[in-house]
């Protein structure tokens, strides 16, 4: 059964929407929890316990204008973390994913040669499914319906063979949502896809929580700055939610852009990023 927080969190999903869709008129507490069909007190509550601020602190956090910060500084800040390694909490999580390419012979007929293990979780923006194979985490992705959840996995991988059982890869990847990442074992990834792919995944990897980047500067670090519409295929192809933060990339006017599992989603979890580093949670 869903915990509280993840049911909560269908609510804050409607009212990020609305937020979305209202943000220009600055919407009050009142008119954002009338929209989800709350008090306003019940609200403001939930909506604190899930995110760490308030609603009106959220908001700011998913401004056009507090995107462009980010992105004004985002290259000394993305070297600055990637290059001081263990020195911020919230840099952990990022520094413990390392990715592993699948080869031909692995991927080859749909995955006939691979045993992938599967299992059911919630996360704070709610249902997901993970996936693994003997070497790691092939497959992560949010979706409510657990039958569609397994359909997309096995459309991916149309000829392995599936057991729906918890392995040591998938609790350390579902490990992540906790956010105490200090006695986190290494998070491994075994993927699918072309070497410029893996290029663009491993970048995505360089982005600090709670800042963001765009496409063109992905091409850049990639030391291809003409390829940014190559660089949106790759990310939008990117089969691991959240683990590769291919949320944190969004278009270079501060809007939030594309994503596989929907704009509203997108704002969520960037806004929950910010809240856990700003440091001035009110």
């Amino acid at each position: 059964m869903a915990n509280q927080k993840q049911i909560d969190y269908h609510r804050i999903e409607k009212a990020i929407h609305f937020i979305r869709e209202h943000f220009k008129a600055q919407p009050s507490l009142d008119e954002i929890a009338q929209a989800v069909h709350v008090s306003p007190f019940h609200f403001q509550k939930m909506f604190s316990e899930w995110a760490g601020v308030s609603p009106k602190k959220f908001m700011q956090y998913i401004s056009l204008d507090y995107a462009r910060a980010l992105l004004k500084n985002n290259m000394t800040l993305m070297d600055a973390a990637y290059e001081t390694g263990l020195s911020r909490p919230s840099r952990l999580h990022d520094l413990f994913v390392s990715i592993e390419g699948m080869t031909p012979g692995e991927f080859k007929n749909g995955g006939a040669d691979l045993k992938i293990n599967y299992c059911f979780a919630a996360s704070p923006f709610g249902k997901i499914i993970v996936a693994s194979t003997h070497k790691g985490v092939c497959h992560m992705h949010f979706e409510e319906d657990e039958q569609k959840a397994l359909h997309d996995l096995q459309a991916r991988f149309p000829a392995a063979l599936f057991h729906q059982i918890a392995d040591q890869f998938q609790q350390d990847a579902l490990f992540i949502f906790q956010q105490d990442w200090r006695q986190l074992d290494q998070i491994k990834l075994h993927l699918a896809g072309t070497p410029f792919q893996l290029k663009v995944w491993e970048s995505l990897l360089k982005i600090p929580m709670g800042t963001v980047s765009t496409y063109g500067k992905i091409a850049q670090d990639i030391g291809n700055a003409k390829a940014s519409r190559a660089v949106g295929s790759a990310i939008g192809s990117n089969p691991v939610a959240f683990l590769i933060p291919c949320h944190r990339v969004i278009q270079s006017s501060g809007k939030v852009g594309g994503y596989m599992w929907g704009p509203n989603k997108k704002t969520a979890i960037i806004g929950w990023e910010a809240a856990r580093t700003d440091g001035h949670n009110d």
